[in-house]
């Protein structure tokens, strides 16, 4: 079966960086759009990043464009989320997400998703 298990949050304080792992198990990874989800309590799931199946295009929401930079291994089946320049409202459980259809692009509309990681915390400090 599907699973994906993310790891690499934690607390930091504004202006710092992260890097977010995912680890991708049950399918073949390389043939799947990816993509990275937040939600702060009590706010909606979000899309923050997304990246196609050969790790040559992106899209990203607009809060988060110029610091963030998702990017895949295919190799060892691993997404990831750096994420520099770090502000307080980027505090959120983040969520690694692949798309429904191997006919995908990328896309950050979680309708387009239909699997879920369990998630990882990130709580920016000011």
């Amino acid at each position: 079966q599907v699973q994906l298990v993310e790891s690499g949050g934690g607390s930091v304080q504004a202006g710092g960086s992260l890097r977010l792992s995912c680890a991708a198990s049950g399918y073949n990874y390389r043939s799947y759009c990816m993509a990275w989800f937040r939600q702060a309590p009590g706010g909606e799931r979000e899309g923050v990043a997304s990246v196609n199946r050969g790790d040559t295009t992106r899209e990203y929401a607009d809060s988060v464009k110029g610091r963030f930079t998702i990017s895949r291994d295919n190799a060892k089946n691993t997404l990831f989320l750096q994420m520099n320049s770090l502000k307080p409202e980027d505090t959120a459980m983040y969520y690694c997400a692949r798309s429904a259809s191997s006919w995908c692009f990328p896309s950050i509309h979680d309708s387009d998703y239909n699997y879920w990681g369990q998630g990882t915390q990130v709580t920016v400090s000011s």
